[in-house]
């Protein structure tokens, strides 16, 4: 199981990289000055911060799996992780409305991080 969490680190890591593209990937340069300055101002601060909890999901999962598996905290942040990806994979669903093959992959995705965290937690 400590692999499967280990995995998780380097999901974690992808989206990491991901988020810190929304830059380009979402032309955010031309895009973001259609929104007023605060809503500039908060697309960006929620997207560095929820890039740092991503980080800190990898931290945790590459560094501190053991801890993660066999302790009640380690447990229950493995349990909220989870949770963190099913909520996510829900907000894909009533936000984006999968119109789209990129809509359900990600659902997929999230779906899939969701089952990295989770399912350690009835195995291990």
């Amino acid at each position: 199981m400590e692999v499967l969490v280990n995995v998780g680190g380097v999901y974690c890591i992808a989206l990491v990289v991901f988020h810190l593209l929304f830059w380009r990937i979402f032309k955010w340069p031309e895009e973001l000055p259609r929104l007023s300055s605060l809503n500039q101002a908060i697309m960006q601060v929620l997207n560095l911060s929820l890039t740092f909890v991503f980080v800190i999901f990898a931290y945790l999962s590459i560094f501190h799996a053991d801890e993660l598996l066999h302790t009640g905290l380690g447990r229950s942040i493995l349990g909220l992780i989870s949770i963190f990806w099913l909520l996510r994979a829900t907000q894909q669903v009533v936000f984006f409305r999968l119109k789209h093959w990129i809509s359900w992959a990600f659902l997929v995705w999230f779906i899939i991080g969701a089952l990295i965290y989770g399912v350690p937690l009835f195995l291990a």
